[in-house]
């Protein structure tokens, strides 16, 4: 370690703190993106099941004006 300058030394360590540093606010936004991403899919899962229940009220409401049009004849 004689040839070593030690501003060479602390210039290491200072970038490996800070590399320590970046990675774990990095990790702490990966992980809040990880629950945004869970958060959406249960919201599209409700909305798949909305958009089947509406289909199914708009088909039933078909056959009951069709049924009330074949009544008025």
């Amino acid at each position: 370690m004689k040839g070593v300058p030690v501003a060479l030394v602390v210039a290491l360590v200072v970038q490996t703190i800070g590399g320590l540093v970046w990675a774990g606010g990095a990790a702490a936004r990966i992980s809040a993106l990880e629950g945004k991403v869970a958060q959406q899919a249960l919201v599209a899962e409700r909305l798949a099941r909305l958009e089947a229940q509406g289909e199914a009220m708009r088909a039933s409401l078909e056959r009951i004006e069709r049924q009330l049009e074949g009544a008025k004849r």
